[in-house]
Protein backbone atom coordinates (compact mmCIF):
# COMPACT_ATOMS: atom_id res chain seq x y z
CA UNK A 1 0.00 0.00 0.00
CA UNK A 2 2.86 2.36 0.80
CA UNK A 3 4.34 1.76 -2.77
CA UNK A 4 1.63 2.53 -4.50
CA UNK A 5 0.86 6.04 -2.14
CA UNK A 6 4.53 6.95 -3.06
CA UNK A 7 4.48 6.06 -6.84
CA UNK A 8 1.07 8.08 -7.06
CA UNK A 9 3.29 11.55 -5.13
CA UNK A 10 5.48 10.72 -7.40
CA UNK A 11 3.42 10.64 -10.52
CA UNK A 12 1.97 13.59 -9.33
CA UNK A 13 4.95 15.27 -8.76
CA UNK A 14 6.29 14.93 -12.00
CA UNK A 15 3.39 16.37 -13.29
CA UNK A 16 3.77 19.37 -11.31
CA UNK A 17 7.28 19.87 -11.59
CA UNK A 18 6.34 19.55 -15.78
CA UNK A 19 3.91 22.40 -16.22
CA UNK A 20 6.56 24.75 -15.10
CA UNK A 21 6.37 28.04 -13.01
CA UNK A 22 3.73 30.16 -12.97
CA UNK A 23 4.04 33.43 -14.73
CA UNK A 24 3.39 35.32 -10.91
CA UNK A 25 5.97 32.39 -9.43
CA UNK A 26 8.31 33.67 -12.54
CA UNK A 27 7.74 37.35 -12.29
CA UNK A 28 8.04 37.36 -8.46
CA UNK A 29 11.27 35.71 -8.34
CA UNK A 30 12.69 38.30 -10.90
CA UNK A 31 11.55 40.89 -8.58
CA UNK A 32 13.84 39.07 -5.93
CA UNK A 33 16.65 39.03 -8.41
CA UNK A 34 16.04 42.78 -9.34
CA UNK A 35 16.21 43.92 -5.59
CA UNK A 36 19.44 42.14 -5.21
CA UNK A 37 21.06 43.59 -8.65
CA UNK A 38 21.09 40.39 -10.63
CA UNK A 39 20.25 41.55 -13.41
CA UNK A 40 21.52 38.54 -15.95
CA UNK A 41 19.11 36.65 -13.95
CA UNK A 42 16.06 38.65 -13.87
CA UNK A 43 16.58 39.41 -17.48
CA UNK A 44 16.04 35.29 -17.75
CA UNK A 45 13.35 35.50 -15.72
CA UNK A 46 11.39 37.93 -17.41
CA UNK A 47 12.26 36.91 -20.86
CA UNK A 48 10.74 33.51 -19.66
CA UNK A 49 7.54 35.39 -18.99
CA UNK A 50 7.65 37.00 -22.15
CA UNK A 51 8.14 33.79 -23.88
CA UNK A 52 5.85 31.48 -22.41
CA UNK A 53 3.28 33.42 -21.34
CA UNK A 54 2.87 36.38 -23.54
CA UNK A 55 -1.03 37.66 -23.14
CA UNK A 56 -0.85 37.26 -19.69
CA UNK A 57 -0.66 40.65 -17.72
CA UNK A 58 3.03 40.08 -16.57
CA UNK A 59 4.28 39.66 -19.73
CA UNK A 60 3.62 43.39 -20.53
CA UNK A 61 5.43 43.86 -17.19
CA UNK A 62 8.17 42.18 -17.80
CA UNK A 63 8.97 44.14 -20.82
CA UNK A 64 8.67 47.64 -18.80
CA UNK A 65 11.27 45.74 -16.41
CA UNK A 66 13.13 44.54 -19.30
CA UNK A 67 13.46 47.97 -20.52
CA UNK A 68 14.59 49.30 -17.09
CA UNK A 69 17.67 46.90 -16.88
CA UNK A 70 18.85 48.12 -20.18
CA UNK A 71 18.72 51.72 -19.01
CA UNK A 72 20.75 50.21 -15.75
CA UNK A 73 23.28 48.74 -17.69
CA UNK A 74 24.35 51.68 -19.70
Amino acid sequence: MKKIFYLVLLALQLTLTSCGESPNQLFETAELEMIQSNYPNATKLYQEIIEKHPSSKLAAKSMERLEEIKAIDK
